[in-house]
């Protein structure tokens, strides 16, 4: 009897990463796809926003997913921009290259539908190098992208981008 309980406790214990891993797989599965939407982004903080027209292709393996776009602010500019995210064990890590083209480091880990990044841009931007980003799924067919700086002037949290996509 014990060595029944043993091995079953066992088992579990083992299936407990396996478990956890195909949940992060199914829930990057979901995000696949084609998005296209629009949102806001401040170029720096204090300044006026610009609203932004984004399109993005993501895709993702069992352990691994990838976003790449682009973005058009003031009708004729446009910029690339793209993330690469693994996860292991239930935290991910990755890249992210936005507007300025230099890659930035990203860590987190997911809650719910959201996975919760701190950033680590390539430079200082807004007095640091430190944000937040969060990739979070919207019902079936959303998309949310955020980062948020600290406002070095009051301390403050500010959005700096906020974009909402849908699957097309």
């Amino acid at each position: 009897m014990r060595c029944a309980v043993f091995s079953l406790s066992l088992a579990l214990a083992c299936s407990q990463p396996h478990a956890a891993a195909a949940q992060e797989a199914d829930f990057l599965r979901s995000l696949s796809g084609n998005w296209q939407g629009a949102g806001q982004v401040l170029m720096r903080i204090g300044s006026d926003p610009v609203n932004v027209r984004c399109s993005f292709a993501t895709r993702a393996g069992l352990a691994n997913f990838s976003m790449n776009g682009s973005c058009r602010g003031f009708i004729v500019v446009r910029r690339a921009v793209s993330a690469n995210l693994r996860v292991s064990g239930g935290r991910y890590s990755g890249t992210y290259v936005g507007p300025m083209g230099l890659p930035s480091a990203l860590s987190g880990s997911r809650r719910g539908n959201a996975i919760n990044l701190s950033v680590r841009w390539a430079r200082p931007v807004n007095g640091d190098r430190n944000a937040t980003m969060t990739i979070e799924k919207i019902g079936a067919d959303g998309l949310r992208l955020r980062t948020v700086d600290r406002d070095h002037a009051t301390g403050r949290s500010v959005i700096t981008s906020n974009i909402d996509l849908r699957r097309q």
